[in-house]
């Protein structure tokens, strides 16, 4: 089968259009408010953590996530009658269950390898997150799923690189970054 240039640059065309109309719609979909909102829980738990020890880290961390889960999930239901169609219960259930799935299977491995630390077990939460991130987004196009890589590189790079200074990183490059990436999907896709 031969293509002539000039059905080659329509084909291409045609791709770049669909992939600014899906960057578009997670733009307005408010999927970049959940980044945002991860981001903050990440920086000020791993900020926190760095900085301070004892039982006020883990009210912290849950605090954080707990307040984070509210407004997700508010932020969510709102959304949710703007983008609703009749597969929307499907896909929801599907999204819950794949995220219980890889919870389960994030502590199953946390259990085997039995980390030695914090840093450890901070590692596979953020590795089994950008997974799940990765999964979650590849069905739409790649571009709704790439910021995973540098996200999860960064936190190997701290965790490699800068072992004292590991919870820190993670809550500036990591947390910021996901907050810095939330507002560029929302201002620029």
């Amino acid at each position: 089968m031969n293509i002539s240039p000039h059905e080659a640059e329509e084909s291409l065309e045609a791709i770049r259009k669909i992939t600014q109309k899906t960057r578009r719609s997670i733009a307005s979909s408010g999927a970049y408010i959940f980044l945002i909102i991860t981001g903050i829980i990440w920086m000020v738990g791993y900020v926190a953590t760095q900085f301070l020890s004892g039982s006020i880290v883990v009210y912290i961390w849950v605090g954080t996530s707990i307040l984070g889960s509210i407004i997700a999930t508010l932020v969510g239901s709102r959304n949710d009658r703007r983008v609703r169609s009749s597969a929307t219960p499907v896909y929801v259930k599907r999204i819950i269950t794949f995220w219980i799935f890889l919870v389960f299977f994030c502590i199953a491995t946390i259990a085997v390898a039995q980390p030695t630390d914090g840093k450890q077990i901070a590692m596979f939460i953020v590795l089994f997150t950008m997974i799940g991130q990765f999964a979650m987004g590849l069905p739409l196009s790649f571009s709704s799923t790439w910021w995973a890589i540098p996200i999860a590189a960064l936190a190997l790079i701290g965790y490699f690189f800068f072992p004292d200074f590991f919870y820190l990183w993670m809550g500036i490059l990591v947390g910021g970054g996901m907050i810095a990436l939330g507002f560029y999907i929302r201002f620029r896709w």
